[in-house]
């Protein structure tokens, strides 16, 4: 079936180009203090949101193909949503669906990893908490019941603890959770010795993405592997000593491993031993998949790595194939928005800096690597400063918009889409000031875009993908706690058109979210929107 989009019958595209500027992390919440968003000075976001084309999409849940109303959106599934112009059934979704129904216990990889596990050790490593962001601590004990029903006696799980996707210094509930099921299953599974091994937080060992950071990467293997860290004889003594020496959250504790009455580590990696990620998203997994199963490697130097048999909850990266074993299939996402474009003759570019770039160009694009066209399409990544995000709340934005009106100006695109990232990087941190201070340089960006835009006859759509800095903080009985995580809000959604004259007008369905965005800016481009995808946003008069 042709690709190539068909001719709007009533509306010509404006001379310049369709830039969508999704400003990640940032939802639409009640006015308050904890809402950095609105106690930001923040004029042009403002006057976008009163407009006449200004309206808001769900952003989580059903909405990008999660299972609840109380599954939190992410940056993946908010950009999967944004360039399929469909809705797919995603991450946790996926696994649940999979364990409901058993299929991920009859798969060869799991057949695979329990034969290698009652051989030697069956090793579960991932992002320790009910965030449903990353992983989930059901799926985990689901994974660990079943491998001692299937007759593994070895088995060590290596915590990430989370405190972004929930709360900040939760660590020890979901140790306390653990540890009732690993008693469990070793009280009822004679041989059984099932223990947590070792640990840390997700933002100082593992999870980097992107290779923003190899150093962290690194630190996790040899946490995992070797056994190198701090040692504690329980999960719980780790954590509640270092709470103890700092006010840090969960995410930034220090590596930790847990030691025998001779002060060995209970759980270091070997040859033959099984190893599984229990993460299903795909970002913060795929660099210590690639350490656990390249032969040539070259991230860091892994000292006497194990040969192990490695696989993913979900393949990670379906172009690289990374990993390359792994338990449940992801979503094919096929004939999005730029597969459409390139079909159709349209240039465009995608602009964001290291920690947002793989969200518009591999995430847009359905999980696929690479350019669709690279004739067509240019993609630019601004590298991002290895920091702690509330010490540069600007982050790179003011580049990323210096490329973009360049690109703009030079009147060789089409269309455009940039990934502002500090509304959440910087509210992940939980700094409220910080993140007020990156609203406002947000603020400022805009202004700078908008009035090129009216310099070049473009349009400029204005959306986010889920939120974060709109709520900063939950408070009870007086007392505040900083909120890291995502937020339920729904999103923003404004068009700016230099030559609207009332040719549309907007009409979001009762059940507007991200994936009727793409029909939206097809449209804006001149074009009819495929029959399956989820409708326009405008309606035309």
């Amino acid at each position: 079936m042709s690709l190539e989009l068909q001719p709007h019958p009533s509306f010509s595209p404006r001379t310049g180009p369709v830039l969508v500027v999704v400003a990640d992390g940032v939802g639409v919440a009640p006015e308050g203090p904890s809402n950095a968003v609105t106690e930001a000075n923040t004029p042009t976001l403002d006057a976008l949101a009163k407009s006449a084309l200004s309206t808001e999409l769900a952003a989580h849940g059903p909405a990008v193909g999660l299972p609840t109303d109380d599954d939190m959106g992410n940056s993946e599934v908010g950009h999967n949503a944004l360039g399929a112009g469909r809705i797919f059934a995603q991450g946790a979704k996926l696994v649940n669906a999979a364990l409901s129904s058993g299929s991920l216990f009859e798969s060869d990889v799991w057949a695979k990893a329990i034969e290698h596990g009652k051989q030697n050790t069956l090793h579960l490593l991932g992002l320790h908490s009910d965030g449903n962001v990353h992983s989930h601590t059901s799926h985990l004990y689901q994974l660990l019941e079943q491998a001692a029903a299937e007759g593994v006696t070895q088995a060590c799980v290596h915590i990430l603890h989370d405190g972004r996707d929930v709360a900040p210094r939760s660590a020890l509930t979901y140790i306390a959770e653990t540890e009732a099921v690993l008693t469990k299953i070793n009280e009822s599974h004679e041989g059984a010795h099932f223990r947590i091994a070792s640990g840390g937080g997700r933002m100082t060992i593992t999870m980097d993405r992107y290779e923003a950071d190899w150093d962290m990467v690194e630190r996790g293997y040899n946490c995992h592997t070797h056994g190198i860290g701090r040692a504690f004889k329980s999960a719980t003594e780790a954590v509640e000593t270092v709470y103890a020496e700092s006010d840090q959250g969960d995410q930034y504790l220090d590596a930790f491993v847990v030691v025998d009455d001779a002060d060995q580590p209970v759980g270091k990696i070997t040859d033959g031993d099984a190893v599984v990620m229990f993460n299903f998203r795909g970002d913060r997994a795929i660099e210590i998949s690639q350490a656990f199963e390249q032969d040539n490697f070259d991230g860091f130097d892994r000292g006497d790595n194990p040969n192990v048999y490695y696989a993913g909850m979900l393949q990670y990266d379906g172009d690289a194939l990374i990993p390359k074993n792994f338990l449940v299939a992801p979503p094919a996402i096929d004939r999005t928005m730029g597969e459409f474009l390139c079909a159709s003759g349209k240039r465009s570019f995608a602009i964001s800096e290291t920690q947002k770039f793989g969200h518009v160009t591999y995430f847009w694009n359905g999980n696929r690597s690479g350019y669709i066209d690279e004739s067509l399409e240019t993609y630019v990544e601004i590298p991002s400063d290895n920091v702690e995000f509330n010490t540069t709340p600007g982050m790179k934005l003011n580049e990323i918009t210096d490329k973009t009106i360049e690109f703009l100006r030079s009147g060789n695109f089409d269309g455009g889409r940039i990934n502002f990232p500090n509304g959440d990087m910087v509210g992940h941190t939980g700094d409220l000031p910080a993140t007020i201070e990156a609203m406002k340089i947000l603020d400022g960006c805009m202004k700078r875009l908008i009035d090129v835009i009216d310099e070049v006859g473009g349009v400029l759509i204005y959306t986010a993908d889920h939120g974060n800095a709109d709520v900063m903080y939950t408070e009870k009985n007086g007392e505040r706690t900083p909120k890291t995580s995502h937020t339920l809000s729904p999103v923003p959604f404004s068009i700016h058109d230099s030559g609207f004259d009332g040719e549309y007008t907007l009409e979001p369905p009762t059940d507007a979210g991200l994936s009727h965005v793409a029909s939206t800016v097809l449209n804006l481009m001149g074009f009819v929107a495929p029959d399956d995808y989820q409708p326009s946003l405008i309606k035309f008069t």
